[in-house]
């Protein structure tokens, strides 16, 4: 619950300021000594505190999740290694390892209530890594999610016969590798906003994404919003943040 909806809920006498208190996060970070924990962003911003996994030690990672579920944050691991996942695992088995995504989550006791719609559409079956990514990550920030996987353009056909569960979301992640013309054919039949995530599946000198990452940035229909490359949980986020001031209206 962000800021202004616990206002609100104090202002109409759902909420005693007792009740609210906890709610407006009186402790705002804890330091573990090797990261600093920013526990009030969720509240400040609408998006929780999540844990980048690649880097880290798997006692690093242990300690971030022990102390983000002592009370009771939403977790998300992303760019979580297998093997370091079946670890956490272990010692978190009411947890869950999304594979595709390589994240890991636990929700809170009383987990979101799902909103809206986010459209996911990947051009081909290499870009599922990156799209499931966006996935969870938006899943976790308590949006309906809607995959549309493998309509590249290299076979329109199958895309054109998608078009009516694309038109019946509130916002699209399009995920593209090789040119990463897909957002911009996408963008030229529907009226959402759309989110392009590019990566860095293509042969040759596609340059580690570069390629697709400039189609999108090029591209000449308006409104295309563009991540980094292979940046699946950006992607996810923005969506999320557009989807839930939709929900709001």
């Amino acid at each position: 619950m962000q800021i202004h909806d616990v206002l609100q809920e104090v202002a109409a006498g759902r909420l005693s300021p007792e009740q609210a208190l906890p709610l407006l996060g009186s402790e705002r970070e804890a330091d573990l000594g090797f990261a600093r924990l920013d526990l009030h962003r969720l509240q400040r911003c609408g998006v929780p505190e999540v844990v980048f996994g690649e880097g880290k030690t798997l006692a690093q990672i242990s300690g971030i999740v022990r102390a983000l579920r002592e009370r009771e944050h939403p977790i998300l691991v992303t760019r979580l290694a297998p093997d370091m996942a079946a670890q956490l695992l272990q010692e978190l088995p009411e947890a869950r390892y999304h594979d595709a995504a390589r994240c890991l989550t636990l929700a809170p006791s009383e987990p979101p209530v799902l909103v809206g719609c986010i459209g996911v559409v990947t051009a081909g079956t290499s870009d599922l890594p990156v799209a499931e990514e966006a996935c969870i990550s938006a899943g976790h920030m308590g949006a309906r999610v809607e995959r549309i996987y493998d309509v590249g353009v290299a076979g329109l056909h199958r895309l054109m016969t998608r078009m009516e569960q694309l038109r019946a979301c509130r916002v699209l992640v399009v995920v593209a590798g090789m040119e990463g013309a897909l957002p911009s054919v996408v963008g030229g039949l529907t009226d959402q906003p759309i989110v392009a995530v590019p990566t860095s599946v293509g042969y040759g000198m596609n340059f580690g994404g570069l390629s697709a990452l400039l189609a999108m940035l090029n591209s000449c229909v308006p409104g295309i919003t563009v991540v980094n490359v292979d940046n699946g949980f950006g992607g996810g986020v923005a969506a999320a943040l557009i989807n839930r001031l939709g929900a709001s209206a």
